[in-house]
């Protein structure tokens, strides 16, 4: 009976212990997350402007330019997936990998060979651990993204997307991410940067972007050199979004994981609480019946 008293005694104690852990990781993530969401919405007004700049142009001019033309037969699609570099987010990472899988399934049904880059350790990690290529990664900046690094995911796609598919080059782009909903929800979407689709919506989600009525432009200088340079600056800014919406996520998914481990560490301590004093009970009534039966044999 002592061992066992003294069994429940060290999950109580184990379990304290890890609700002081949860809990402290609860308070950072809450802390983190303000400055995560105030970055997205900094980046949004900058992410809008260039949209609707691309829209005009697109809109406006009929040229054929290499970054809004259809290839007539795709082959080869480009996936790019976010990801965290670290756990302890519930199904944050898992259920943004499961997103790009199943989008890689429904390309390949579409005769597309995938080609996947990867951005962060978990994605990396997973891909690794099934022997699954990549065509490119980065990792150790998930939680706090920085432009460097989206320009440099942008490049390394636009100069994939500017190649032929039988020189390893791609005819699609996509990016997968968890997209920051509120605190308690966060969403995997797939997006296609390229070929353009501009279908942006505004950040309420009411009016799409290619809706917006345009003023007439003129272009000075020619529009097929305005797309050379809003293109590029359209995906970066896309993708660095993107980036920031996953950090965001991330950081609301660890709040929400650590604060249920919290609440079940509390549910265990009660429980184990509960069962140490049903045994302490039985030990101390075990004790008393050892007295009176000691007492009656001395008796008679």
């Amino acid at each position: 009976m002592g061992a066992q008293l003294r069994e429940y005694k060290q999950k109580i104690s184990s379990a304290q212990t890890t609700k002081k852990i949860t809990k402290a990781m609860e308070l950072i993530a809450a802390s983190r997350i303000q400055k995560a969401m105030a970055r997205v919405r900094a980046s949004s007004p900058f992410s809008r402007a260039v949209t609707r700049a691309v829209s005009a142009v697109a809109t406006h001019t009929t040229i054929d330019h290499v970054l809004t033309r259809e290839a007539e037969n795709p082959t080869r699609s480009a996936v790019l997936l976010l990801t965290s570099d670290r756990g302890l987010a519930g199904a944050f990472n898992s259920q943004v990998i499961k997103e790009a899988l199943e989008l890689a399934e429904h390309l390949r049904e579409e005769g597309k060979e995938v080609v996947f880059y990867l951005f962060g350790r978990k994605a990396v990690g997973y891909f690794q651990f099934r022997q699954m290529a990549a065509a490119d990664e980065w990792i150790g900046e998930a939680d706090t993204p920085t432009f460097e690094t989206a320009k440099q995911m942008s490049d390394a796609l636009i100069a994939a997307y500017e190649l032929d598919a039988a020189e390893d080059g791609v005819d699609e782009i996509h990016v997968v991410y968890n997209r920051f909903v509120s605190m308690m929800t966060q969403e995997p979407e797939s997006v296609r940067l390229l070929p353009l689709e501009v279908v942006e919506s505004d950040e309420a989600g009411d009016v799409p972007a290619s809706a917006e009525t345009y003023p007439l432009y003129e272009f000075e200088p020619e529009a097929s050199e305005v797309l050379d340079a809003l293109l590029p600056v359209y995906i970066q800014s896309r993708i660095f979004n993107a980036l920031l919406q996953s950090a965001a996520a991330k950081q609301a998914a660890t709040q929400k994981a650590m604060k249920s481990a919290s609440d079940n560490a509390d549910k265990l301590i009660t429980d184990y609480t509960r069962l140490r004093n049903n045994a302490r009970q039985a030990e101390i009534t075990q004790q008393i019946a050892e007295i009176v039966g000691g007492a009656d044999a001395l008796a008679s």
